[in-house]
Parts: C-alpha cells; sequence; structure tokens
C-alpha cells in the first residue's frame, strides 16, 4: 500500500496541483493587499472617503458586514481577472510554438532535388 500511495503522490499532475495550490494561495495574499491597501482606498477617496470595510448595518444584535461582502466580490473579480490574463498569455505562448512546430521542416537534401526539378522543369 505504501508503494502505492507513493507512486501516485508522486504523479506530476499530483506534484502540479500541489504547486498550484501554493501559489495560489500567495498570489491570493498579493492581491488581497492590492484591493485593501490600493485600490479600495482609491475607490473610497473617488466615493467622498467612504472605507467599505465599516460599511455595516445592525439589526437587533447582529451586525451585517456588507461592506466587507463588498470588498470581497472586489478581491474576487480581481483575482479572476488575474488569472484570466495569466492564462489568456500563456495560452498565446503555447499557440506561438504549436504553429512553430506545426511549419513543415524540409530538408536540405530535398531543398537541393525541388531545385534541380525545377530547373530541369525550365530548360
Amino acid at each position: 500500500m505504501w508503494n502505492e500511495f507513493k507512486k501516485f503522490a508522486m504523479k506530476g499532475s499530483v506534484l502540479d496541483l500541489a504547486v498550484g495550490v501554493i501559489i495560489g494561495g500567495a498570489f491570493g495574499k498579493i492581491v488581497s493587499s492590492l484591493v485593501d491597501d490600493i485600490i479600495m482606498p482609491l475607490v473610497g477617496l473617488l466615493l467622498g472617503g467612504v472605507d467599505f470595510s465599516k460599511l455595516a448595518i445592525t439589526v437587533k444584535d447582529a451586525e451585517l458586514k456588507y461592506g466587507m461582502f463588498i470588498q470581497t466580490v472586489v478581491d474576487f473579480l480581481i483575482i479572476a481577472f488575474s488569472i484570466f490574463l495569466f492564462v489568456r498569455f500563456f495560452n498565446k505562448l503555447k499557440r506561438k510554438e504549436e504553429v512553430a512546430a506545426a511549419a513543415p521542416k524540409v530538408d536540405k537534401k530535398e531543398e537541393l532535388l525541388v531545385e534541380i526539378r525545377d530547373l530541369l522543369k525550365n530548360k
């Protein structure tokens, strides 16, 4: 059972997933800081100094923090857009590689034979 687990854990896709989760967590922290420390204060200034994180409504004993919800939605939108741009960039690189790989490679011997054939046709 241990060998089977090692074989499973060492598959490339499992390791890729682990790396993706770690990088995704770090990326999420960067984007959260971007939203919390740069974007939301600027949006607050544009809207007359409103701090979204402190917006709340109190209903009896419950405090509804709708400002935090707005901030979380903005976080999500920025993360989703960033990932979209990242994936789009890599898809363009991948397409360029595929086009380069799909281009037929002509051997030098074949080029010479084509030139000889064309010369013989012209004579």
